[in-house]
């Protein structure tokens, strides 16, 4: 049971009156009537009225009071963190040597608010030409069995065969094309001269082709941003966003830098190649690059100011709130002797007079030297060096930024405020994440407590989540299971915050950059305990399709019935998902099976649902959308496991009586609404 907060006065306006009418006769003896119609008893009234409203504003504690508090204890409000972006430099044509877009290069969303929005690259980025060298064609995921087609390919008036299986290819058959130097971040066009479009059968806008690119772990998948090959069968361009990891591999006697395109299995009903296509040349050409970028502005170098000589003195900087620093933004001092680098710390604890310690507030900007402290024993101790009287203290680099307004749509940062040669233009292809606001007073507030009755330490389970999540605005669920073994790692189970839709979420979405790890393991590191081993990992994410048998008004036209399956959809995705789903809409619970029954409790209160027939459960690879084993009405989750929705196509608008079987098989989230 929580404490109630006191009342700091509890006198009302009656209390105030019959105690000021008491004290009457001891200061004022010859003021002998106190009728509610004498003038003094009418000014007593009103100073008791004037009391009473002061009163009630003092019981309310502003918040500045309650900052002033947390302040005190050493609990400060979170600063703003910083929106990242990867940005997308556009060549102005294709150059035949490198350009470099410099670290610090600007860009801004245009038409932005009062406020301008913008975002700094975090490192240079160089565009080079890419060197094309190999090529292989066999089996996707293995390396033992590739052809070396590099000849068929080179040289004039041969053809390339793009996939081996015969009689006709099959999912999983790749052409590999290694390159001499990594494309990390490269926007790679590959111009495709194609022969005779023997690789027919399939549809051209919709070939069933993955570009991967290997990034030093795995194949992860190559965004393409445009094809006009008709899936290989036509002469065209084949536009691919490279990944910003991209790591040579050895390829039985080659080594080098490789991109790949696999084969897929095709969606259910569509076709499929009846014969590889074939290829007579590959150019390969950098039409830009990408980049990550931070919502920031640098500043420096700054001076603050000159030391007074005298313990706890503060500077400001002149823009805040800052951001979190880096290696290269500590403090300096410049003395008649030189220049010395100070050390940022969180608090003065465990400093020396000897250390070149200071604290800095990125909420405020305010820079503070350490204090000089009087002991029970009556002895003085200074915690951190003074800078000596005289010495400029001087910022040589920090940035200013940050808050939820740099989380920008796709396509918004388009304004190139830095000049780059060859550069013509600039976009974010995918949205800016990671941007979070400063803490606000509310929330502070019920962080405070926690802080107090817990350390900095991370023991038990509830420690290492409230710590992880404590480490980064990414951070949005995280689960702490114990050694697997005696002696093994702490396991913890994170789940990134995604931005996107339920419907538009991918297995891909939920994993962990390397970034984000870092973080969490930066944060932890000095919080674990001694020989406290961690292991950060994503959750395994059970992909699940729901088939329904729904039944809407006889009377409903087609567009209600579509109505009724968008919603019906919405509230599927929503529901088996690791950020929205669950009765509390906070996330699938963990150890919580998925009950068909409880989904149909839920669907029949959509608007436009007469009643539920049936509910099916089906598990499925969230890789490749395919499901496996029997329908059924429970499914169970481990301890370390969530429920994802998997990606699906449209389902049926509507369906007649006699279809519901067969809907119900469709591989989906499958919606029948009979009338």
């Amino acid at each position: 049971m929580s404490l109630q907060a006191p009342n700091l006065d509890d006198r009302r306006f009656q209390d105030i009156v019959d105690e000021t009418k008491l004290l009457i006769p001891k200061y004022c003896p010859e003021w002998t009537s106190h009728n509610l119609s004498d003038p003094g008893v009418a000014l007593i009234e009103l100073f008791a009225w004037m009391s009473d409203s002061l009163l009630y504003r003092l019981n309310q504690v502003p918040e500045r009071f309650y900052t002033k508090f947390l302040e005190l204890m050493g609990i400060a409000p979170y600063p703003p963190t910083a929106a990242w972006a990867n940005l997308t430099f556009w060549l102005s044509t294709v150059l035949d040597r490198p350009v470099t877009v410099p670290r610090g290069t600007q860009v801004g969303a245009p038409n932005a608010a009062a406020v301008p929005i913008c975002f700094e690259t975090v490192e240079d980025l160089v565009i080079a030409p890419p060197q094309l060298i190999a090529a292989r064609t066999g089996r996707g995921g293995t390396a033992t069995s590739l052809a070396d087609v590099w000849d068929d390919l080179r040289f004039p008036g041969s053809a390339l065969r793009c996939f081996t299986s015969l009689p006709k290819p099959v999912p999983g058959d790749a052409l590999y094309l290694g390159f001499a130097a990594s494309l990390a971040g490269t926007v790679l066009r590959l111009r495709v001269k194609a022969t005779c479009p023997t690789g027919i059968g399939i549809y051209p806008s919709r070939p069933p082709l993955t570009w991967e690119a290997w990034s030093g772990e795995a194949w992860v998948t190559v965004p393409v941003y445009s094809d006009t090959t008709g899936g290989l069968n036509r002469d065209g361009e084949v536009v691919l966003l490279l990944p910003l990891a991209h790591e040579a591999l050895a390829l039985e006697t080659t080594k080098a830098y490789w991109v790949r395109v696999v084969m897929t299995q095709t969606a259910p009903g569509e076709p499929t190649y009846q014969a590889s296509p074939e290829v007579s040349a590959i150019v390969a050409e950098a039409l830009g690059g990408t980049t990550p970028a931070e919502h920031s502005v640098d500043y420096g170098p700054e001076v603050l100011g000159r030391s007074s000589g005298l313990p706890g003195q503060s500077f400001s900087l002149a823009h805040a709130p800052v951001l979190a620093r880096r290696e290269n933004e500590a403090l300096q001092v410049s003395t008649g002797s030189g220049v010395e680098t100070w050390e940022e710390v969180d608090d003065f604890t465990v400093s020396g007079p000897a250390d070149l310690h200071y604290v800095l507030d990125g909420a405020s900007g305010t820079v503070q030297f350490g204090p000089r402290v009087r002991y029970p024993d009556g002895t003085w101790r200074q915690h951190g060096a003074v800078p000596p009287p005289g010495a400029e203290v001087i910022m040589p680099s920090y940035r200013h930024g940050g808050g939820s307004e740099g989380n920008v749509a796709a396509e918004a940062l388009t304004s190139l405020r830095s000049t780059v040669a060859f550069v013509d233009r600039v976009t974010n292809i995918e949205p800016a994440a990671g941007g979070a606001d400063a803490e606000a007073v509310p929330e502070a507030k019920k962080r405070g407590p926690f802080c107090l009755r817990t350390s900095q330490r991370a023991v038990t389970p509830r420690d290492f989540e409230r710590l992880a999540a404590e480490a980064c605005t990414e951070v949005a669920r995280v689960r702490c299971l114990g050694p697997a073994t005696q002696g093994g790692p702490v396991r913890l189970l994170v789940v990134p915050r995604v931005r996107r839709s339920p419907e538009s979420q991918t297995i891909d979405d939920f994993a962990l950059t390397d970034g984000l790890v870092e973080k969490i393991s930066r944060y932890l590191e000095p919080r674990r305990l001694l020989g406290c081993t961690v292991e950060i990992s994503t959750p395994y994410y059970q992909g699940v399709t729901i088939a329904t048998h729904l039944h809407a008004s006889p009377t409903a036209s087609e567009e209600v019935l579509s109505r009724v399956r968008a919603e019906v959809l919405q509230v599927l995705y929503a529901w088996a998902n690791p950020l929205t789903g669950g009765p509390e809409g906070e996330g699938w619970p963990w150890d919580t099976d998925l009950n068909a029954a409880s989904i149909a409790q839920l669907l029949e209160q959509v608007p436009g649902v007469e009643r539920v027939d049936e509910v099916l459960l089906f598990e499925c690879d969230l890789r490749c959308s395919q499901r496996y084993g029997q329908a059924k009405q429970l499914l169970r989750l481990d301890e370390r496991s969530l429920f994802l929705s998997a990606p699906h196509p449209l389902p049926l608008l509507g369906a007649p009586a006699s279809a519901p079987p067969a809907a119900l098989a469709s591989p989906s989230h499958a919606v029948v609404v009979v009338k």
